[in-house]
């Protein structure tokens, strides 16, 4: 390749950034212009409280593991699998340091600077997946909810959700068989 075309690919893949991260930026905006209409900023601040480390998801998993007593130790594993993704996530986030959007002014206060991967994706994903196979079919919509909150109220880009949830979703398809081994214990 001579000089003009490593000028050219440089530029091409300069302007696809740029292009990218303005796509995220418009669809951050888009979404936390939603956030003005209050019901919709009130529910995605009681899902951003709700949903702060992982708080909502263990809550669910130790619930579940009181009320069903028959698949208690599934529901225990499912509840440390997510809890193990969200610290798996925190670890990524420290490593990455991405900054939060900075173009939008966020409706919640967060417990940390860095976004990337959404903690909140990255655990609501994981106890769709665990639960979801105990049975649990309100948490994947809930948990879909929450990752969308986190665009509503302007502290993560769409990249983070996606990575968080994909993480999430991950960890707990990794650990799925450990919950069904120890189903049979149970």
């Amino acid at each position: 390749m001579d000089r003009l075309d490593d000028m050219d690919h440089r530029s091409r893949g300069g302007t696809d950034r740029r292009s990218l991260r303005g796509t995220e930026h418009r669809i951050l905006s888009a979404f936390h212009a939603r956030g003005r209409d209050p019901r919709v900023a009130t529910a995605a601040r009681a899902l951003s409280w709700a949903g702060e480390h992982g708080a909502l998801w263990l809550a669910a998993g130790l619930a579940g593991a009181a009320v069903d007593r028959g698949r208690r130790g599934a529901w225990l594993r499912g509840t440390a699998l997510t809890a193990g993704a969200h610290l798996v996530s925190m670890g990524v986030k420290r490593l990455v340091r991405r900054p939060r959007p900075a173009h939008v002014t966020p409706l919640v206060h967060t417990a940390g600077r860095h976004s990337f991967p959404s903690s909140h994706a990255t655990s609501a994903a994981a106890a769709a997946v665990a639960y979801g196979a105990l049975g649990a079919y309100v948490i994947p919509p809930l948990a879909a909810a929450m990752c969308v909150s986190r665009l509503v109220v302007g502290v993560h880009y769409p990249s983070d959700v996606a990575a968080g949830a994909a993480l999430g979703a991950l960890t707990a398809c990794a650990g799925a068989g450990w919950m069904r081994r120890g189903s049979a214990r149970d």
